[in-house]
């Protein structure tokens, strides 16, 4: 009987996570072209059981694992940190093993069968695993920088679609994988370096320069501009110039602004013209300030951490920096603070977003995407706007 697999969330996430914390599982979210759930069932050979965590209680985002309060699990199965983004080699643990450790760091439990798992411990035989310990959001850009250009490479070993016609290809065609994208005449794929990969749906006009490592999920459209070593979950629109970035997915940016090492949530929309910055003027480490607490990042470049269903007004220039909570809506002064709350109306964050305001604009904007405004994602989103706005 193989084990079961559980992902693991913090206990408490703290603000590092943040814009995330409360809002979505660090499981479901991505590092590099997959999401550190799908990594992890990919290295393990496995399909996730439950996700488990107090922080995302009741969280619904389509198909997808049960989110599971914390609590005893029976073995056999493996209990794997939601912090860690494995690489997707094949993890074996052979029958004596108990702890999978990246460096000194514990980063997976073996529960074998007839036992029960109670908690993490420092104790048992431990197999060395590959892959990338996360201390906070920030390091979803390193995971990108890391895993992006193996992730695009890997999409060269399935069937894909011939170059298309009339486009203009620098460095090696075989790394334009497309694979039922519509790519208007023009359109420039540069692979020297890495592939560039499209997936089905992917709309691409001309004027857009494609610069690799690159990845566009399923339905995103491409308007034109300069994208280069970027992420796209399924169904974004993208225009502008876009660099290292992070899109995770349902979010649009459909007019020219600067995007740089920034993670965007879900339902994410960026008003014209929204630029970030992501170098300081001292050239020196970024830190983050997240509800008074200063964070530490060890990064050079990094430009917005930004939550779902978060929105910003035409001309929004955001430091190098920058947290804006989920469901923040940005207006007033163009230079945005370092920091936004949570469900802030305005740049301000005098006042707030209401939970019927908040459940009225997803209700609108998600069957935009063709995603249906269900009860359990109503429920979903209910949830969440309580655990932000609760102090």
């Amino acid at each position: 009987m193989p084990p079961h697999l559980y992902l693991l969330e913090p206990a408490s996430p703290g603000t590092a996570w943040a814009p995330f914390t409360g809002v979505r599982p660090l499981a479901e979210l991505m590092a590099g072209i997959w999401k550190i759930r799908e990594r992890w069932e990919a290295a393990l050979d496995l399909e996730t059981t439950a996700i488990i965590g107090d922080h995302v209680a009741g969280f619904h985002d389509g198909p997808g694992p049960e989110v599971m309060p914390p609590g005893p699990i029976p073995g056999p199965a493996i209990v794997a940190a939601a912090w860690f983004a494995p690489t997707g080699s094949p993890i074996t643990p052979d029958p004596a093993t108990r702890r999978l450790v990246s460096g000194d760091t514990a980063v997976g439990w073996i529960v074998p069968s007839g036992t029960t798992w109670q908690g993490s411990t420092a104790e048992g035989p431990a197999l060395q695993v590959d892959g990338l310990v996360l201390n906070g959001a920030f390091d979803l850009i390193t995971a990108l920088e890391r895993f992006l250009a193996p992730d695009a490479l890997g999409f060269g070993n399935g069937e894909v679609d011939p170059v298309p016609a009339a486009s203009i290809v620098i460095g090696d065609p075989s790394l334009v994988l497309c694979r039922g994208a519509i790519v208007e005449p023009g359109v420039v794929f540069d692979t020297r370096g890495g592939a560039v990969v499209l997936e089905a749906g992917v709309e691409v006009r001309h004027g857009t320069r494609l610069e690799g490592p690159l990845y566009a999920g399923a339905d995103t459209r491409l308007l034109g501009g300069h994208l280069r070593a970027s992420a796209f979950g399924p169904r974004v629109v993208v225009k502008g110039e876009v660099s290292s970035s992070l899109f995770l997915g349902y979010s649009n940016k459909g007019h020219d602004g600067f995007v740089g090492h920034s993670v965007l949530g879900h339902w994410v929309n960026l008003g014209a013209g929204t630029t970030t910055s992501n170098l300081k003027n001292t050239y020196g480490e970024i830190g983050l300030s997240v509800a008074g607490e200063r964070i530490p990042t060890g990064r050079q470049f990094l430009g917005a951490l930004i939550g779902d269903h978060a929105k910003t007004a035409i001309g929004s220039l955001l430091p190098t920096g920058t947290v804006v909570g989920a469901g923040a809506n940005l207006f007033g002064a163009p230079n945005v603070p370092k920091y936004i709350p949570p469900m802030a109306w305005g740049s301000e964050a005098t006042e707030y977003m209401t939970e019927a305001g908040f459940l009225r604009v997803a209700e609108r904007v998600l069957p935009r995407r063709h995603v249906p405004f269900s009860p359990e994602r109503a429920d979903s989103l209910r949830r969440t706007y309580h655990r932000l706005r609760t102090p």
